[in-house]
């Protein structure tokens, strides 16, 4: 199965085969040789010398450790939302009792610099700003480094959502200032979910050391002490950890610039692809995420028959649109594992079933959308 939507994706055959050993005493000298490595090298990929934080759980659990860590209830914060993910980090927020502020971009646009300072002017007591790097239910990249020199020139904590990017994309963990990163296995990792990845400065630091928002399973403190011994503070999903270490050997030696480069030029043949069959993207290409590209779903074409088509007839599984953009976008994942042959396979099944469901381009392939 051609298994493209942005996570969870697919597993090389390496870490598959690496998850099939046997438990280990996660309390013992094995487990906390991995652990080390595993955290050491994430450092890497972070581009951080801060702490590095390995929790079991997902990507929302991420969200919900970042927030519930360095925040206390009534504090002022800002989330910069231009999607799911953007909202969800400020539903979180509110539901642990913080006073959020939200800022939203228009949907497939990227957030505006220039408008959170202007909301940061505006309301001097904001403590934090939460923000989603990339996007993937509207295939858009935020600006991270012009995002970060506003935050940061406003002394507030900046808590970045990087699920969908950081191991994929460019991501400059120290360099811009980040407090709190947070990324997930299932994503540009190749493993399957059940790992969050979480950075955690100096100043997150401290902020936590004043945070009075309830926390337990994801105790920021806990299991930095549990690291300290080779542990984590609750049992561990052993079997993904062992995907992990397998994994991040492997992109390592591939360098995160090759990985980076590999990432860009999919995407670009991605999106060059689509377009040549007629159809539309639903972000600007400015700002178009290299790890999901999200295509309008033209009309007359009923996305429902035309995903279970794609599946049926081509073994090519594709995402939906999600919240308001149900069933008017589909998007392409290609992100972690994939090759220049995957993305091949996904046009050439388009090409097949669009006109079978429907499709009539209106401008000829030669001159795309």
């Amino acid at each position: 199965m051609n298994l493209r939507i942005p996570g969870p994706t697919p597993c090389p055959d390496y870490v598959l085969d690496a998850m099939n050993r046997d438990m280990i005493n996660h309390r013992g000298p094995e487990f906390q040789d991995m652990l080390h490595r595993c955290t050491d090298r994430l450092k890497e990929v972070f581009k951080t010398e801060s702490d590095v934080l390995i929790l079991t759980g997902s990507g929302t659990g991420a969200m919900e450790a970042a927030v519930v860590n360095v925040l206390s209830p009534g504090d002022q914060v800002l989330c910069v939302s231009i999607g799911v993910f953007g909202d969800r980090l400020a539903q979180i927020a509110e539901a642990f009792g913080a006073s959020v502020t939200k800022l939203t971009a228009t949907w497939g646009t990227p957030a505006d610099p220039e408008a959170i300072r202007s909301a940061l002017a505006e309301n001097p007591d904001i403590k934090a700003v939460l923000v989603t790097h990339n996007e993937t239910s509207t295939g858009v990249t935020n600006d991270m480094a012009a995002i970060s020199s506003v935050v940061k020139g406003a002394g507030k904590l900046l808590v970045v959502d990087a699920i969908s990017s950081l191991s994929s994309l460019p991501f400059y963990t120290d360099e811009w200032g980040c407090d709190v990163v947070m990324s997930g296995s299932q994503k540009g990792y190749m493993v399957p979910p059940g790992l969050a990845f979480i950075s955690v400065s100096d100043e997150a630091w401290k902020a936590f050391e004043e945070a009075k928002m309830p926390r337990f399973y994801w105790d920021f403190g806990r299991a930095k002490s549990y690291l300290n011994r080779g542990q984590t503070p609750w049992t561990p999903a052993v079997s993904v950890f062992y995907g992990l270490d397998a994994a991040l050997e492997r992109m390592l030696d591939e360098g995160m610039d090759a990985i980076f480069e590999r990432h860009a030029r999919i995407a670009q043949k991605t999106r060059d692809g689509v377009k040549e069959l007629g159809l539309s993207l639903f972000a600007d290409e400015s700002c178009a995420s290299n790890t999901v590209t999200a295509v309008n779903v033209p009309e007359g074409v009923q996305l429902g028959a035309l995903m279970r088509q794609l599946q049926a007839d081509h073994d090519v599984v594709l995402a939906g649109g999600q919240g308001a953009l149900d069933g008017k976008i589909m998007r392409v994942g290609h992100l972690g594992y994939i090759t220049d042959e995957d993305i091949t396979q996904v046009l050439s099944a388009l090409s097949t079933v669009l006109p079978q469901v429907g499709f009539q381009p209106v401008t000829s392939p030669a001159r795309g959308a």
